[in-house]
């Protein structure tokens, strides 16, 4: 038997025997292998939920970003780095602040910049900014910023913070042009010259301009405006009936001075006022109020004016018949008093003058009478002294302008009053009278004749250009009106850009007739400074003719004729483009299609520019007025603001030139400029012949 040693080394070297120990390892390796393709699967299995997951996640975030024009980006306060999130959740890029900035108005990332670190160092938890796009982009972009923490790190500081970005430049856009509108509608309102008041619809005053606060003696508008004061309680309008009237036009005189009204009492007035106006009432589409403008002025001065014009041509009649008497029974002192007396002998043909009852100074005969009256004058004396002659009963009195001249080289005018002298027997013997020199006055009359008859004319001007201004101003300031209204009312979106149009092209006819009538009161008042400075014409022709033609239509070929290289002349460059410019406006918007052409010439000191064009033309009765203020052609259109060709034609006058205006209805017009000037260089072009 063996021993038990020998046992223990057979169980021993069995266990440990190389191919046992193989097999235990291939067994250990089956099973590790089996344990990582189970959890190798499992993995896989929930990575693929939760990539689904995140993929819905994903296209929800994407729908919402594209739905509410909103972008996502991430600030990595460790890398100081910014990563953009793409549409479809991944960040698309990562950006250094340098190349981040470059996305933004520099000012506006520096606003950006500050409200990030203030988040980052725990001062704020959220904050909103607001900012633009860099200024290199077109068009620029508006943004609304939401900044908030996204991820602390284990000590409790800012990791990551989230930027949501909302595009608002659409609303921007929206508020900007309504805001740009406002401003037009109250510098219109504001800085007209007559008085300006909007009533709304419940016809309390809700605005007033500067103008009217001055005719009113308004100190504090503000006050005024709160105080809800009714159309009604306005003396000048107060029994006007304006239920389903448009437009009325009114004018009423009230006495301040003697009114019981408590509420008129703050504006201080202690006179009678005489005050003229335009009211229009705005009306909605069913016919409800909406609004009442109205425009007027205070015509107390005018009206008192001419009061005391009546009042003094009547005190000038009284001085005149008191004169008149005075002369008819002065006594014979007449030296101091500088009349003459004169006697007319019909027996011997002859006229004295002497200053004393005693002597006579001159005598003439009938022929030198005759020829010291000047011409215009001597058939009145030839028969004056043939009445006489005839031995007439009448009384005779004259004013004869003579050919001798006093100091001022004036014509002495002599006025004569003659009454026939009769003998016991009835008879006349001669004819005595006196003589008085009226040159003062006559020279008196004349001038107020004329100064009455401008001031004629310049009331009829004023009135008719005041009523034409307020028609002119009133028309699209109606149709911005009506098509701001329209907002407000039930409408198609699609139609607002039609509106906005309608209101922006309003908008800038009310604003250039505005200027122009600025500018041309400016140049009623000779406030227009015209330099006289050499430039080149060959230079700005070609410019200021464009700029004209800016709104010329496709079926229109316009020409411009420029046989210069180089004319320098002298005169005002800007003026003169400013007429240049006008002309070829106002031959564009009457040309439908055809031809324009714009040339000058240079001859002898003259300067000739002409615009011809083959447009609509103007009828023949309108031409000779073509040049007056707000004139009107058969079809009662307006040529271009009313006021173009009269600002030209005063312009081209003031720099010392003339204008020639000829037109063929339905063929064209042609407009010549003659303006002297002197040139002091001149070169013309090559492909030229003169």
């Amino acid at each position: 038997m063996p021993s038990i040693t020998q046992a223990q080394n057979f169980h021993i070297d069995t266990l440990f025997d190389f191919d046992h120990m193989l097999a235990y390892i291939v067994a250990g390796l089956m099973i590790a292998i089996f344990v990582l393709l189970f959890y190798n699967r499992l993995y896989v299995y929930r990575e693929n939920d939760i990539n689904n997951e995140t993929r819905n996640q994903n296209v929800r975030l994407a729908t919402i970003m594209r739905t509410g024009n909103l972008s996502l980006w991430t600030y990595d306060t460790e890398t100081r780095h910014y990563k953009i999130l793409s549409e479809t959740g991944d960040y698309s890029k990562e950006y250094n602040p340098i190349d981040f900035a470059l996305f933004y108005d520099r000012n506006d990332f520096e606003t950006l910049r500050s409200a990030i670190f203030d988040i980052f160092e725990n001062r704020r938890l959220t904050s909103t900014v607001s900012i633009r796009s860099n200024a290199s982009e077109e068009p620029i972009h508006y943004y609304d910023i939401h900044i908030s923490i996204t991820e602390r790190d284990q000590h409790g500081r800012v990791k990551n913070i989230l930027g949501v970005q909302h595009d608002v430049t659409e609303e921007h856009n929206k508020q900007a042009l309504t805001n740009e509108l406002l401003m037009r509608y109250h510098t219109v309102f504001n800085s007209s010259l007559i008085d300006m008041l909007y009533y709304d619809k419940n016809g309390i005053l809700t605005d007033i301009n500067d103008t009217a606060c001055m005719s009113f003696n308004i100190h504090n508008r503000q006050a005024l405006l709160d105080g809800k004061y009714h159309i009604s309680e306005n003396p000048f309008f107060a029994n006007l009936d304006l239920q389903g009237v448009d437009y009325i036009q009114a004018t009423a005189i009230y006495d301040f001075a003697n009114s019981k009204e408590e509420r008129l009492k703050p504006l201080k007035l202690n006179e009678k006022i005489f005050y003229e106006a335009s009211i229009n009432t705005n009306h909605n589409e069913n016919g409800e109020l909406e609004g009442i403008y109205v425009a007027g002025r205070n015509v107390t001065e005018m009206v008192e004016s001419f009061h005391q014009q009546q009042e003094g041509a009547i005190r000038l009649k009284k001085a005149t018949q008191h004169i008149q008497e005075y002369i008819d029974n002065i006594d014979y002192a007449l030296r101091i008093s500088n009349v003459r007396l004169v006697n007319y002998y019909p027996q011997s043909y002859t006229l004295e003058i002497s200053d004393n009852i005693r002597k006579s100074q001159l005598r003439m005969s009938q022929l030198r009478c005759i020829r010291l009256a000047s011409p215009r004058y001597r058939r009145a004396v030839s028969s004056i002294l043939n009445r006489m002659d005839h031995l007439t009963h009448q009384s005779i009195e004259q004013t004869i302008e003579t050919e001798i001249r006093d100091e001022k080289k004036r014509q002495i005018s002599l006025m004569f009053n003659f009454v026939p002298i009769t003998d016991k027997n009835g008879q006349i013997e001669h004819y005595f009278g006196m003589c008085r020199n009226m040159t003062d006055l006559v020279e008196t009359e004349r001038r107020l004749a004329i100064e009455t008859q401008k001031a004629r004319e310049a009331e009829l001007l004023k009135e008719s250009f005041l009523t034409n201004m307020s028609y002119e101003i009133r028309t699209p300031l109606s149709t911005v009106l009506g098509f701001a209204d329209l907002f407000e009312t039930e409408h198609d979106e699609e139609d607002e850009p039609v509106f906005v149009e309608e209101i922006k092209k309003n908008t800038n006819t009310l604003l250039q007739l505005i200027n122009d009538i600025l500018f041309l009161s400016r140049l009623d008042a000779d406030m227009v400074e015209f330099k006289n400075e050499e430039f080149d014409l060959a230079e700005i022709f070609d410019a200021y003719c464009q700029m004209g033609w800016s709104s010329i239509r496709p079926e229109v070929k316009v020409t411009v004729e420029n046989p210069f290289e180089h004319l320098i002349i002298n005169g005002d460059s800007e003026q003169l483009g400013r007429v240049i410019q006008k002309l070829c406006a106002i031959a564009s918007d009457h040309t439908p299609q055809g031809m324009i052409r714009a040339k000058y010439e240079y001859r002898r000191n003259e300067l000739v520019i002409s615009i011809e064009d083959t447009g609509e033309g103007i009828d023949p009765e309108t031409v000779p007025k073509v040049f007056e203020r707000f004139v009107r052609n058969k079809e009662e259109k307006l040529c271009g603001t009313g006021l173009d060709l009269p600002i030209v034609e005063s312009l081209v006058h003031k720099m010392g030139g003339s204008i020639e205006l000829q037109s063929d209805l339905g063929k064209g017009t042609v407009v010549w400029i003659f303006l002297p000037c002197q040139a002091k260089g001149i070169e013309k072009k090559r492909d030229i012949i003169a």
